[in-house]
């Protein structure tokens, strides 16, 4: 029998493969897994990343507008679009204003878009994104000295939700996690690294662990994050004085990040919360049978 429910699993994207296979495609297959009777498709937002793919490599990768006209062309009725953004920025705006295109059009029966990583934050009776995110990412921290701390880097930006990444370290230091810090790519948010440093300094840490808050350890993790040029964060932060160790693995990687998504699609599929979309010219979404 021919399905007609899809899910939509959109990204940035990457052009690194074997990244993309870990972080993208783990995440992928557990929601496939956890929805077999849906079929699961592909989507990235960048352009530049779907380029280069074909140009380079030949492999086609639709952005979230070709794989939602392919859905329709193809019958396909019902869908969730899942993004594995970690806050609702930029990407997940273009994301969010399509479907809401598609809602007015009344393209498909039903369309409901999930939410990213870090969304509510326990207002309302909704989920504590935050919190959720940081026990996640307790996971995959080590043991840590009082010498010690894990810096996080996110990716930053000038859109307002980009202020996710302060309300994050601020969940974090709540939940008694004073040795954790985030910072964005340099240049790109707040905070900063040097905001950071400062503060390594006034703690008396001496040894630094780098770990990107990002889906898929890529080109800002490889090379803003960990590289030897002058102006990476290990760089600076080992011309600071410290012991820098690199942790490249994306958050896709991660089983319990994972599962948020799987999560996210869940209360998508339920229609469990009320708003999934930016803006309020959206009408009220179509509960999915």
């Amino acid at each position: 029998m021919k399905k007609t429910k899809a899910i939509l699993v959109v990204s940035f994207g990457t052009t690194y493969t074997a990244a993309c296979t870990a972080n993208i495609g783990s995440v992928e297959n557990k929601i496939s897994f956890a929805f077999p009777d849906y079929t699961v498709r592909r989507a990235f937002t960048s352009r530049i990343v779907v380029r280069k793919l074909f140009n380079r490599d030949g492999i086609i990768v639709d952005t979230e507008k070709q794989a939602l006209d392919r859905l329709q062309a193809e019958g396909y009725s019902q869908v969730i679009i899942q993004p594995l953004h970690i806050i609702p920025g930029d990407e997940y705006d273009k994301v969010s204003q399509l479907v809401s295109h598609y809602i007015r059009e009344k393209t498909f029966a039903n369309i409901v878009l999930g939410r990213p990583i870090l969304y509510y934050s326990g207002q309302e009776n909704k989920p504590d994104d935050y919190l959720i995110a940081v026990a996640a990412l307790q996971t995959q921290i080590p043991q840590l000295g009082n010498k010690d701390a894990i810096l996080f880097m996110g990716h930053g930006g000038m859109h307002p939700a980009n202020a996710a990444y302060a309300a994050l370290q601020l969940r974090l230091q709540d939940s008694g996690f004073h040795n954790i810090f985030i910072f964005t790519v340099d240049g790109e948010g707040y905070p900063t690294l040097e905001s950071v440093i400062q503060k390594l300094k006034k703690q008396a840490i001496t040894q630094v662990m780098l770990m990107p808050l990002m889906l898929v350890a890529g080109d800002h993790a490889i090379n803003d994050m960990a590289a030897d040029d002058p102006s990476s964060a290990k760089s600076q932060l080992l011309a600071a004085g410290f012991q820098v160790e690199t942790y490249l693995y994306g958050l896709g990687e991660n089983p319990t990040i994972q599962n948020i998504y799987v999560q996210h699609v869940q209360d998508a599929l339920e229609n469990k919360y009320d708003r999934y979309a930016r803006g309020h010219d959206r009408p009220p979404i179509p509960v999915i049978e």
